[in-house]
């Protein structure tokens, strides 16, 4: 897959290059940092998230560097010193990466990312970090949320005109197979990621013509092996389906042909799909499929499914692209520790809310999984230095309520994350788009139904071992 690469490295906040700058003229200039990106909480109140977005950030990493007119730009800014400015010129990534891989699913407080290398580095890279995770994450939850309301039903992402500008569009569509999705409408992203291309008429091209009969006729006899009539032009029952039938007829059938479906985009859809339904299996057209679109989110789906709608398949368009019910994600990129004089410092953020103090350290994540059910038991998050032995029993407890506690017995610990960098080279090949859905279906399939509920979903718990637990507590009363 060859696409253009363009340069981001500028595509940062303004006050990454200050400190960085500032760090530069101070004792702190060779410091090595650890920075965690997380999120607080799953969008929609949901029991789970999503990971996406990975590939893209590798892209941005992997082309780091500030071309001349950033430099001269920079310059003129007046902000930065002449050996600040040459350090930018000869700019070179030396930052070890971790990451969760895309298509796992991922819970609020464990670290998604990890990087750790010069402060003045690690701090460029917070805004594209959380920019591309926070976007690609977000979407492909809210679509896996509409692919799993549809109950094996395809689901196409349709949502290209009602995204936030093209790149939302272009990536976006991306996160939604990621998600589930069965394909996109959008060309680009099917083209350059490998996925299926999907697309039937608007209701211009109905209306372009002197009659409905006509317009459908001409479709049919242009794409007679793979044609879907929008119907709901002017009227489904009375003449879309009608004309949609005898085009069936006259045209597909004299050819051997049959028709790939019928979309409807308007009114009461599942009042509607039962009489279409009825009118196609009369024909003689029971393989006919029926397909809706029309502001479509999975409480949507879920509903008309629950009232006997006779639906195939779904174009599902801006509540998707969009995200419309939950417009942020919430990642943040916070430090965790420095090294100094060959030893890791931890270092926390303390906030009256509670929910923004940050977990202290070196971490990684894993996850504990049934050995004989293979189902997902709980995470935990450790000390880098710790390992969970699950050849032995080990203790789980709540973060908060540290009196609940369970012994897990009989269980497999997989990490969570893995290594994408290495002094600043990649050392990761990311998977095609098809592969991280599949890894993001076993994902899903691991979770217990009650977590996968859309409204009031099982806590899946994030725990904390005994030693991160501790210092994490020594830390506050001695900060605080």
């Amino acid at each position: 897959m060859e696409k253009t690469q363009r340069n981001l490295t500028m595509l940062m906040d303004l006050y990454e290059l200050t400190m960085a700058n500032g760090i530069f003229n101070s004792e702190l200039c060779d410091t090595v940092t650890y920075f965690d990106m997380f999120f607080r909480r799953i969008p929609d109140d949901g029991g789970y998230a999503v990971m996406a977005g990975l590939e893209q950030l590798i892209e941005y990493m992997n082309n780091l560097h500030f071309d001349e007119s950033d430099i001269e730009y920079l310059k003129g800014l007046n902000l930065f010193c002449d050996e600040f400015i040459d350090y930018l010129r000869d700019f070179k990534f030396t930052c070890d990466v971790w990451s969760v891989p895309e298509g796992t699913v991922i819970f609020p407080r464990e670290p998604i990312i990890t990087v750790r290398g010069p402060a003045m580095q690690a701090l460029m890279l917070e805004t594209m970090v959380l920019l591309t995770i926070n976007h690609q994450s977000l979407i492909a939850t809210k679509a896996n949320r509409i692919v799993r309301a549809a109950e094996g039903r395809p689901v196409m992402e349709f949502g290209a005109r009602r995204a936030h500008g093209y790149d939302a569009a272009y990536y976006g569509a991306r996160a939604a197979v990621i998600g589930g999705c069965a394909g996109t409408s959008c060309l680009m992203t099917a083209k350059d990621f490998g996925v299926a291309a999907s697309g039937t008429m608007a209701h211009s091209w109905v209306q372009m013509f002197p009659d409905e009969y006509t317009a459908f006729k001409k479709y049919a006899e242009m794409y007679p092996d793979s044609c879907m009539l929008l119907v709901d032009t002017y009227n489904v029952i009375k003449s879309g389906i009608p004309n949609a039938v005898r085009v069936f007829d006259e045209v597909l059938k004299p050819l051997g042909k049959r028709p790939l479906g019928i979309r409807i985009d308007s009114g009461d859809i599942t009042y509607i799909t039962k009489r279409a339904r009825k009118m196609l299996d009369d024909a003689g057209y029971s393989d006919c499929k029926i397909c809706i679109s029309n502001s479509l989110d999975e409480y949507l789906i879920r509903d008309m499914i629950f009232q006997g709608a006779q639906v195939d398949s779904y174009g599902v368009g801006e509540r998707l692209i969009t995200a419309s019910s939950e417009a942020v994600f919430g990642g943040v990129y916070k430090l965790s520790a420095v090294e100094k004089e060959g030893r890791i410092v931890p270092k926390i953020k303390i906030s009256e809310n509670a929910a923004k103090i940050t977990l202290p350290g070196v971490k990684i994540p894993w996850r504990l999984y049934d050995r004989k059910t293979g189902k997902a038991i709980a995470d935990v998050i450790t000390l880098n230095n710790e390992k969970i032995d699950d050849s032995e029993p080990y203790e789980i407890f709540d973060p908060t309520y540290t009196w609940k506690r369970k012994v897990v017995t009989d269980f497999v610990a997989k990490k969570l994350q893995v290594k994408i960098f290495e002094n600043g080279r990649q050392v990761y090949e990311s998977p095609s788009v098809r592969e991280i859905a599949e890894n993001r279906a076993n994902q899903v399939d691991s979770l217990w139904d009650e977590v996968k509920r859309f409204e009031n979903p099982h806590t899946y718990y994030v725990d904390l071992s005994e030693d991160l637990w501790s210092l994490r507590d020594s830390l506050l009363k001695e900060l605080s």
